[in-house]
């Protein structure tokens, strides 16, 4: 997956409803950083970074989209 196939994935998801990340915690240590965070209507996620050369080599993140699909009254996939 390339930068505009990222850039494209964000464009869609963020369109899909309107997303608000309040900071909750931090942390670091050597490469890697960690961010927990949540939205005004309190779904929470975390994500986790590998940063190698001021630069995000890998990110991965948690969070729980059957209750952000309800939350925002948005379709839940059926397959």
């Amino acid at each position: 997956m390339g930068k505009s196939n990222i850039l494209e994935m964000f464009k869609y998801e963020f369109a899909a409803a309107e997303m608000v990340c309040i900071v909750e915690n931090i942390f670091e240590d050597g490469q890697w950083a960690i961010l927990e965070w949540k939205d005004p209507l309190g779904l929470r996620g975390c994500g986790f970074f590998l940063v190698e050369d001021g630069k995000i080599k890998m990110q991965r993140g948690y969070w729980d989209k059957l209750s952000f699909l309800r939350m925002h009254h948005l379709p839940i996939p059926r397959d």
